[in-house]
C-alpha cells in the first residue's frame, strides 16, 4: 500500500507507490560536469526554472549530441517537496533518447501519468500538480538555451504569474489537458494566482496584461466551439456541456431558421435550454413579425421544431414563451 503524505496540515489523496519510490530513491538526481562534456564531445545544457522563495526550483542537466540533437544523458537537481523530486526525476527519465523537439512535446500531463502505478489511478493530488507543470517548463527552459533563443520566442508566450513564473501558454495548456474548470484548480495545479493574487482578476497589485479569469473563460469557449465543430450529426448533444448546447441550437438557429423568417420580417429569440430526462426542450421568443403572425405558434413552430430535430435528434422539443 502506497502511504498517505500530510500537505500543509492537511490528510490528501494516496500517493503512488512509483512516486513514493522515486521521492525517495531518485534514478537521475545528480549533475553533468562540464568537463563529461568535454570529454564525450557533447554538449552540456543547464536549465534553471522555479521560484526558490517559494520552496519550488529545479535545474536541469542535458548532455547533448548536436550531431542529432539527441538528448544523451539528464540529470537534475531539485529544491522543494518529495513531489518535486519524483516529478523531476520522471521528467529527466522521459528526456532521455528523444531529441530536443520531441523533449519540447512532454507535457505536464505525460510527467503525471508516467508517476501512476496503474492508467486509471492518479499518481499524485491536484494540490501537488503544480511540481509536474514545473518539471514541464525548466525542459522547455533547456531547449530554450540549446537553441539559442528566449524562452518566450520559443513558445510565443508571456509570463502570467510573476510570482510563480507560470508562462501563459502553461495556463492554456493546462486547462486543456486537465478540463480545468475554475481558477482555484489552475491554481492547485500551477500555482499561479497562489501569492500576490494581483494576476487572478483586475484590481490587483498591478494592471496586468492576462487575468486567469480571462484565460479560463476564452479556453474554456474554445473548447465548447471545438467540441460542437466535432459533433458531426450532433449525435453527442446531450454529453455537451449546457454553454456547448446552447450555442450549437444558436448556429442552427442562425444557419436555418433565422434567415426564413427574417424574409417576412420576423426574428426569433432562445431563452433557454432545459434538458428533462432524455428531452431537450427549447424555449423560444418570437420577436417582429412572427410576434403577431397567427402562423407562429402552429405552421411556424412545427418548422423550428422539425429543422431542430431533422439536426439534433427526435428527442428534442421547442416550446413558446
Amino acid at each position: 500500500m502506497a502511504k498517505k503524505d500530510l500537505i500543509g496540515g492537511k490528510l490528501w489523496e494516496t500517493y503512488s507507490n512509483n512516486v513514493i519510490e522515486r521521492m525517495n530513491n531518485p534514478s537521475f538526481f545528480g549533475e553533468i560536469s562540464e568537463d563529461e562534456a568535454r570529454g564525450k564531445e557533447k554538449r552540456l545544457i543547464i536549465a534553471d526554472w522555479g521560484a526558490e522563495s517559494c520552496g519550488d526550483a529545479v535545474r536541469l542537466y542535458w548532455l547533448v549530441d548536436t550531431s542529432n540533437d539527441t538528448i544523451l544523458k539528464a540529470r537534475f537537481k531539485t529544491f522543494g517537496c518529495g513531489t518535486a523530486i519524483a516529478s523531476s526525476d520522471v521528467m529527466a527519465e522521459l528526456c532521455m533518447g528523444k531529441t530536443v523537439d520531441e523533449a519540447l512535446k512532454i507535457t505536464n500531463l505525460d510527467v503525471e501519468k508516467a508517476l501512476r502505478d496503474s492508467e486509471d489511478q492518479a499518481a499524485i493530488p491536484p494540490q501537488k500538480m503544480h511540481c509536474s507543470v514545473m518539471a514541464y517548463d525548466v525542459i522547455k527552459k533547456a531547449a530554450s538555451l540549446y537553441k539559442g533563443v528566449e524562452m518566450e520566442d520559443l513558445e510565443e508566450e508571456e509570463i502570467v504569474c510573476e510570482c510563480a513564473r507560470v508562462s501563459l501558454k502553461t495556463v492554456k495548456d493546462v486547462i486543456r489537458i486537465n478540463d480545468l474548470k475554475s481558477v482555484e484548480e489552475i491554481t492547485r495545479y500551477t500555482k499561479a494566482g497562489a501569492f500576490c493574487g494581483s494576476c487572478i482578476r483586475p484590481g490587483g497589485h498591478e494592471k496586468r496584461k492576462y487575468y486567469l479569469e480571462d484565460i479560463l473563460a476564452e479556453v474554456r469557449a474554445e473548447m465548447d466551439r471545438e467540441q460542437i465543430k466535432t459533433a458531426g450529426s450532433l449525435e453527442n448533444f446531450k454529453e455537451m456541456s449546457p454553454i456547448a448546447q446552447y450555442k450549437a441550437i444558436e448556429e442552427i438557429f442562425a444557419e436555418k431558421i433565422k434567415p426564413i423568417l427574417h424574409r417576412d420580417g420576423g426574428d426569433v429569440e432562445i431563452m433557454d435550454i432545459k434538458n428533462e430526462g432524455d428531452e431537450t426542450i427549447v424555449f423560444i421568443r418570437y420577436l417582429g413579425g412572427c410576434a403577431t403572425c397567427a402562423a407562429a405558434g402552429t405552421g411556424t413552430l412545427s418548422m423550428i421544431d422539425q429543422a431542430l430535430k431533422g439536426t439534433v435528434g427526435p428527442d428534442i422539443t421547442v416550446r413558446m414563451i
